[in-house]
């Protein structure tokens, strides 16, 4: 079920980079950094999360972006 879950959350992330939807994506990722975390996939979740936050350069008082760094502070 996990690999499903996984399989399925990288072809939303694909979909979102087609339509180049960033708000998307990140939802997507911090949904599969999750999934890694409880995996015990810390690591591969920290670089992919901070790869995608990494792209934005505003809006840092969004929910969506303070989620990402507060996912990020306890992955590091």
């Amino acid at each position: 079920m996990a690999m499903q879950a996984e399989r399925c959350l990288n072809e939303v992330i694909g979909i979102a980079q087609k339509q180049k939807a960033k708000s998307w994506q990140l939802r997507a990722v911090m949904s599969l950094a999750r999934l890694y975390q409880k995996q015990g996939r810390k690591e591969e979740a920290r670089r992919r999360l901070e790869e995608t936050y990494g792209w934005f350069t505003e809006g840092f008082d969004t929910a969506d972006l303070k989620e990402a760094k507060d996912m990020l502070d306890q992955l590091s």
